[in-house]
């Protein structure tokens, strides 16, 4: 059955924030480089939009996918990333805030962490940084998948309480496995507001 995220296209990408033009509504993903932010878009997508590498840090733009007319789906550059410039390292941070903090139709930042590494210190300071904003946020433990079944259900408390959050309230999301995946577009599109609606893009 078709899907509001299915038509789900790729629009632009941009380093300067203000260049992004207005927007109905729009949900970003944030997160450490190597985090699979790009993989788990393709998976909630169900295609290859995303450009996903072994080599950490490659996201250095704001790409920005449109699943309906002014509903956008924003991938944000990884953070982290030790290798390159330390000017274009400081210039990704700079994009990263200069958008959250200027998107005025922002229904949700959902910052990944990966499950078995769990938090680090950079998504710690994402979490406190974004708390102290004001700005919605949502924790996706990704690469689920990675950690042993038995160990699942302590392991997601475990990271649900280094970031301050119930167990429940932690997404646990495989993009390789599916799991939690059909539960993320769902709550996505109804972010966009595009719930229930037929896929369209223009």
């Amino acid at each position: 059955m078709a899907h509001a995220l299915d038509a789900v296209a790729f629009l632009l990408s941009e380093t300067d924030p203000g260049k992004l033009g207005p927007s109905a509504a729009e949900v970003a993903f944030v997160g450490r480089s190597n985090s699979g932010k790009s993989t788990m878009i393709n998976a909630l997508c169900r295609k290859e939009l995303a450009r996903a590498s072994s080599t950490p840090g490659r996201t250095r733009t704001i790409n920005v996918y449109q699943a309906a007319p002014q509903r956008r789906i924003v991938d944000l550059p990884g953070y982290g990333f030790a290798s390159g410039p330390a000017q274009s390292r400081e210039g990704w941070g700079a994009m990263i805030e200069g958008y959250l903090t200027s998107s005025r139709t922002l229904a949700a930042i959902f910052v990944l962490v990966d499950a078995k590494l769990g938090p680090t210190k950079l998504d710690l300071e994402m979490l406190n940084w974004l708390q102290a904003e004001g700005l919605p946020w949502r924790v996706v433990a990704t690469k689920t998948d990675q950690v042993k079944s038995s160990r699942a259900f302590v392991r997601r408390r475990e990271v649900a309480q280094a970031v301050g959050l119930a167990p429940e309230a932690l997404a646990w999301v495989s993009s390789q496995e599916g799991t939690g995946i059909g539960e993320l577009r769902n709550e996505v599109a109804k972010l966009l507001g595009i719930a229930g609606k037929k896929s369209q893009t223009a």
